[in-house]
């Protein structure tokens, strides 16, 4: 069972580490999914989510730490979904810490809407947080 957390967080990395260089190699200009609603479109990020900045060395301090922190989390759970979102979520932080130690940018390039362009590993993370989060409220609701 807590084989899950390893494999989820290669899976994450992985893909995260490759859409991101696939986008350093390929995209030049925008190119159009769903028009102008929805494309993919390369952008250098030098912060956080949504483009938050931090001084360099407390932005890297507290990526480090949110990262220990989900990584205790994980480490103290036993429920497979849990530790599956907890892959998804430590394999894209260390995507983004990969790709910013490149060059001191992350990698951004999925664009949908007016929300700020971002990132396969993004991804992971978001969707990882959502699956914690509907697994406390369904679990919470159980009890």
């Amino acid at each position: 069972m807590r084989n899950i957390l390893p494999i989820s967080i290669g899976i994450s990395l992985l893909l995260s580490v490759v859409g991101a260089k696939a986008a350093d190699f390929w995209l030049s200009e925008r190119i159009a999914v769903l028009g102008s609603f929805a494309g993919l479109q390369y952008s250098l990020n030098p912060g956080i989510a949504w483009g938050i900045r931090f001084p360099p060395v407390i932005q890297e301090v507290l990526i480090g730490l949110a990262l220990l922190a989900v990584f205790s989390m994980a480490w103290k759970s036993a429920k497979e979904r849990q530790l599956s979102a907890f892959g998804m979520i430590l394999g894209g932080g260390l995507a983004n810490i990969i790709d910013r130690i490149q060059d001191g940018y992350v990698t951004d390039f999925i664009q949908i809407g007016s929300f700020p362009i971002f990132n396969v590993a993004d991804s992971f993370v978001t969707v990882g947080v959502l699956v914690l989060l509907v697994d406390q409220i369904v679990y919470r609701s159980a009890k």
